[in-house]
């Protein structure tokens, strides 16, 4: 080796030698730890964005598990729930907030809370009118439901953030058929007993904003539910008894 090249090999010594002293002596910085690759780094970061409302983990167990709610009743959906996770929720939405707003402005317009019999004159009112069936109606905020795959949900539903509401309100009228089920082969009042008739439930699908809490990454969804809507009766044949 020459005179040069020498040179040049101890200059490259020391400046390596340098460079590591300055490197180890950096603030917070271990030498002896493991250095993560790229991919672990993302995995790491996805991780502590979600720390602040821990989801449940991967699973369909919320999705099938009948709330306690819904113990002492036979209806779809449950307007109070001790259970309800509005904690979580509300850091989901803080954290989410506006993919979540994007997701709730697709619903929040079918809100039918003021939508029916605005206006419209009411029968006590009017004493020539009446119902063929009669039934009872009502607006609910529901809590919990179930969706048209006949799974348990948990709607986002009377939930303040950030200054915003998530209310969602529908209406709902289902049969009384004098105490009986819906959908019994209770006739309907007021109808000649020479057709055959029979009081009958009808539902409508309604959209609702729902909150998975095993859903790891984004908790929110758009999914229907089905929910009685009107008491309707159906007319058969026309009879005439000898």
């Amino acid at each position: 080796m020459t005179l040069q090249g020498l040179n040049h090999a101890v200059a490259a010594l020391i400046w390596f030698v340098i460079c590591s002293i300055s490197s180890a002596s950096k603030p917070g910085r271990n030498p002896s730890a493991p250095q993560l690759g790229h991919s672990e780094v993302a995995e790491n970061v996805v991780e502590a964005r979600h720390q602040y409302y821990e989801p449940l983990g991967h699973g369909a167990k919320s999705l099938t598990t009948r709330p306690s709610c819904a113990d002492n009743t036979t209806k779809t959906w449950c307007i109070s729930d001790a259970d309800y996770p509005e904690y979580e929720i509300k850091g989901a939405l803080q954290f989410h907030n506006y993919p979540v707003l994007a997701l709730y402005a697709d619903v929040a317009d079918l809100n039918t809370e003021l939508s029916v019999e605005v206006g419209i004159r009411s029968p006590a009112t009017l004493a020539e009118e009446r119902y063929i069936c009669a039934s009872t109606t009502s607006y609910i905020r529901p809590l919990r439901a179930v969706n048209d795959e006949g799974k348990w949900r948990i709607i986002v539903n009377q939930v303040l953030v950030n200054y915003e509401s998530y209310m969602q309100t529908v209406r709902i009228e289902e049969c009384t058929a004098s105490g009986k089920e819906a959908g019994s082969d209770e006739s309907c009042p007021l109808v000649p007993k020479c057709y055959t008739s029979k009081c009958l439930q009808k539902s409508l699908h309604h959209r609702f904003l729902v909150y998975d809490p095993y859903d790891y990454y984004f908790p929110f969804l758009i999914e229907n539910f089905k929910l009685p809507s009107a008491c309707s009766c159906l007319l058969g044949d026309y009879t005439i008894d000898h």
